[in-house]
């Protein structure tokens, strides 16, 4: 199994920045894809960004230019810088990864841009 803890969510201005982390435990070798979800309430989850390896990540349309997502291998943490953030971006992200073809969960963590 795969253990997922994400932190760093709460409540920022529109305009501001937060990071998340996703701390991954357990039996991590072979996890190919680490990523990010959202979800917000009373709309579907949707993929957010997702990372294989340096270089070669994939974006929501609606988060380029704001977003990026990193690795670290050797603290086996995922991250997502969040600069730029916007009231749309509200939702609870959730960190998952991709072990052969089982996928992982955290728990969620929440993000809220409010003035």
């Amino acid at each position: 199994q795969v253990q997922l803890v994400e932190s760093g969510g709460g409540l920022v201005q529109p305009g501001g920045s937060l990071r998340l982390s996703c701390a991954a435990s357990g039996n991590i070798i072979g996890i190919s894809v680490m990523g990010w979800y959202r979800q917000a309430p009373g709309k579907q989850r949707e993929l957010v960004a997702d990372i294989i390896s340096v270089g070669n990540t994939n974006y929501l349309d609606s988060v380029k230019g704001r977003f990026t997502i990193s690795r670290d291998n050797a603290k086996n943490t995922m991250y997502l810088q969040m600069n730029s953030l916007k009231p749309e971006d509200t939702a609870v992200y959730y960190c998952y990864a991709r072990r052969g073809v089982q996928d992982h969960w955290g728990q969620g963590t929440q993000v809220t841009v409010s003035s």
